[in-house]
């Protein structure tokens, strides 16, 4: 059975996330419990798989903490804007767990390289969904339902832009850019984790329209979901 590595590795990694951690609550990206939270997941991330792995990690903390600052006095009126503390605990969870529980396996079950498409299409879907919301909102007070293609308010459950939607394509395409250069895929399949990030995306809109408005579920559990749908495509294409 493979293993995290010797023990100095995993001081490395436990150091470097903690101030990781310690910098996304300074910026107020995170919440004291977020920057727990975070500090967890990205000490899987780290251990299991490598400073690549979270190094792209790091680069889905910095596109996403800028896009929440985009237009933020517009989201502020519509009242969708990120809040000021940070993300919570739960929210980092619901976001970056699928990706911690990739590595942690890739780690501990064998260096299988699906693992590693699918750690990879976990962190572009979150990425890509945070862009796409953050951006459409920032851009317009107005959005498409996505079952239906009614108009409704900029922030519904749901709703989707083509300037959100685009802008999350291309985050998912350069977060899978990143994990190529940062060792984690090979060339080939560079377009999996985006292909795979792309439809989790899309799938959270879906799920946000049809379960998270009913109060079925809340976003917490739809990001859990998406970010889980695409890990679970790119593990079996790849």
């Amino acid at each position: 059975m493979a293993g995290f590595g010797p023990p100095v590795q995993l001081w490395i990694a436990g150091a470097v996330t903690l101030m990781f951690a310690v910098l996304g609550r300074f910026m107020r990206g995170v919440t004291v419990s977020g920057a727990l939270a975070g500090w967890i997941v990205s000490f899987a991330i780290y251990a299991g798989v490598g400073p690549g792995a979270f190094a792209a990690l790091v680069l889905v903390f910095g596109v996403t903490w800028l896009s929440t600052r985009v237009g933020y006095r517009h989201k502020l009126k519509l009242g969708t804007a990120e809040k000021e503390d940070g993300r919570t605990a739960l929210q980092v969870l619901a976001n970056l767990t699928v990706a911690a529980v990739c590595a942690a396996a890739f780690g501990l079950l064998g260096r299988k390289a699906a693992l590693l498409a699918a750690l990879a299409a976990a962190l572009s879907e979150a990425a890509a969904d945070t862009v796409s919301s953050e951006l459409g909102q920032a851009s317009s007070d107005q959005a498409r339902l996505i079952t239906n293609w009614q108009k409704v308010a900029a922030g519904t459950d749901g709703g989707v832009s083509w300037l959100g939607t685009l802008a999350g394509v291309a985050t998912a395409i350069l977060i899978s850019l990143a994990c190529f250069v940062a060792d984690l895929l090979p060339a080939r399949w560079i377009v999996i984790p985006a292909a795979a990030g792309t439809v989790g995306m899309l799938a959270d809109s879906f799920l946000g329209a049809l379960l998270e408005r009913r109060k079925l579920l809340n976003n917490d559990g739809v990001n859990l979901c998406s970010t889980a749908l695409a890990a679970a495509l790119a593990f079996f294409l790849a």
